[in-house]
């Protein structure tokens, strides 16, 4: 349960301090948020890698 707990929160705040394109942080914001448990294992799998870095 805390895991679960952790994972959303560090998802959450790394989803919305990172920059994507168009609309995908709101995409994984409403993935992490509407995904129990999975939504944010996804995002740390496949979304971070879809961020823009910064140069």
């Amino acid at each position: 349960m805390l895991l679960s707990i952790v994972l959303f929160v560090l998802a959450i705040i790394s989803a919305v301090l990172n920059n994507f394109k168009n609309n995908d942080k709101i995409i994984w914001v409403l993935v992490i948020l509407l995904v129990p448990f999975f939504g944010p294992i996804l995002y740390f799998i496949i979304g971070r890698k879809t961020r823009i870095k910064k140069a």
